[in-house]
């Protein structure tokens, strides 16, 4: 079966550089790039954060019995 070889891949990078030019492809992949930090930034912040409850309590030592009890069964 058919693939894509790099001459089809150069063909469609010169159209999309035609189409949007270098300094809008530039912007864009700087607001990509800038959006992928920003998302593995939130994920690692919510992984260090404790939980907590309505009153404030912490709960981190309740999630971790409810996953042991889950791998237990």
């Amino acid at each position: 079966m058919g693939g894509i070889s790099i001459w089809q891949l150069v063909i469609v990078l010169v159209i999309v550089m035609l189409l949007f030019g270098t300094k809008k492809l530039r912007n864009m992949g700087s607001d990509i790039g800038g959006a992928v930090k920003g998302f593995k930034k939130a994920v690692t912040d919510e992984e260090k954060k404790p939980l907590e409850n309505d009153s404030g309590e912490i709960i981190d030592a309740k999630v971790e019995k409810a996953e042991e009890e889950k791998s237990k069964s």
